[in-house]
């Protein structure tokens, strides 16, 4: 029988999800575990992977670098190189359980380290511009090493296979976090291997994406301009180096970087009152090339919180919902019903406006500071406008 349009279905869609405890409560990798598993079908076995806030609370000061070693040699060269750069508090293997169909995995080690004193103040960077060299040069560098993250009490688990696949790999149940996210990969464009499986990561940062970014090659040349060294194959990388770029190196709030990637079209700029109309259109003169073009949805993880974006046009699907401190994100509303089936204002992300969600002890500080789209230290956009949008944000709960 020859099978035609329609009588077979191939979900190349990708499945992303999320879960967070508004009240910075730890909850093991359980129920992100069977959020994931539910959408099995979007994925096809060439990615899996997990990103996990507050998971080494004695450790929490420290610099947590996983990393991913295909051979001996790049595992010896490396730890050399960190040992010349940083001051290791403890290393060890990542534990890890046999699973049938997981295949010739990486050596897989996390390092807990603190930039050397003397090489930092050499450097004459922070320690953050410092230790994102450092990732940047291993990822480059060492022939068979890659950082699967480098943040602060978080780390990311991921690999080649089903979600469920790598979940019960790097025993995901056994770590508990206030902030979990999730990924299942379907390639379209890129290889499935372990280095260019989600969540992408950067310092605090990590991104699980479902899509296609059509306007990579011009977000890539624009990021590396600042520095930042595109090596792992896949148009995810860019969006993680993107939030950095605005977030942390240019002052914006992660909610006001969102909205330059997914700003409003002329059309929209053009309908505007002038005053709303002359921000847009010094964002989009000053940042065109960050602009993200392509269908998307986006999870973003950070010490602040989440951070949840679909593109302008709402090509991807993206629902959340709550219970009590509990927020609930997924590309299908079965895979949070699955893990609460009395979840409550159950919703699809609106196309272009961030949703945010920060930890309570977050949203509290930045209130008393003077509003959360304010930028952290000086407005970069101040010689442009003095103006601000008043469409920036969608409330989290």
């Amino acid at each position: 029988m020859t099978l035609r349009e329609g009588d077979i279905r191939i979900p190349s869609g990708c499945a992303i999800s999320g879960i967070m405890d508004r009240s910075g409560q730890r909850h093991d990798g359980t129920d992100i575990l069977r959020s994931i598993e539910l959408m099995h079908d979007r994925s096809n076995g060439l990615g899996g992977g997990f990103a996990a806030y507050g998971i080494y609370p004695d450790y929490k000061d420290l610099y947590a670098f996983h990393m991913l070693y295909e051979t001996h040699e790049a595992r010896i060269e490396t730890q050399a190189y960190l040992d010349e750069w940083f001051l290791c508090e403890k290393q060890e293997k990542i534990p890890t359980d046999n699973v049938r169909t997981i295949q010739n995995p990486p050596h897989i080690w996390r390092y807990f380290l603190t930039p050397n004193p003397i090489k930092l103040a050499e450097s004459e960077l922070d320690e953050a511009e410092y230790t994102m060299e450092r990732v940047f040069y291993i990822n480059a560098s060492i022939d068979g090493a890659f950082v699967a993250s480098s943040g602060k009490n978080m780390g990311a688990f991921k690999g080649v296979g089903y979600p469920e696949e790598i979940g019960e790999f790097y025993r995901i149940q056994d770590y508990k976090a206030w902030l979990w996210t999730a990924h299942g990969r379907f390639p379209t464009n890129t290889p499935g291997w372990w280095g260019g499986a989600h969540p992408f990561t950067l310092l605090n940062w990590s991104v699980v994406h479902n899509g296609e970014i059509s306007s990579y090659d011009a977000n890539r040349r624009y990021v590396e301009q600042f520095g930042y060294d595109c090596q792992l194959q896949t148009d995810t990388e860019v969006i993680t180096y993107l939030f950095d770029l605005l977030s942390r190196r240019h002052g914006y709030s992660q909610e006001m970087a969102a909205h330059i990637m997914t700003a409003p079209t002329w059309d929209d700029i053009d309908r505007m009152d002038p005053h709303d109309a002359k921000f847009e259109t010094a964002l989009r003169i000053a940042y065109s090339s960050a602009l993200i073009n392509g269908p998307m949805s986006v999870i973003l993880g950070s010490s602040e919180g989440l951070l949840a974006l679909n593109d302008r046009l709402k090509l991807r699907a993206l629902m959340v919902a709550e219970k009590g401190s509990m927020v609930y994100l997924a590309s299908e509303q079965a895979a949070i019903e699955v893990i609460c089936p009395d979840a409550e204002n159950m919703r699809s992300i609106e196309g272009g406006v961030p949703f945010v969600v920060q930890l309570d002890e977050v949203a509290a500080a930045k209130a008393q500071e003077g509003g959360v789209n304010e930028p952290l230290h000086e407005k970069p956009a101040a010689n442009l406008t003095s103006a601000a949008p008043t469409r920036t944000r969608q409330r989290g709960v």
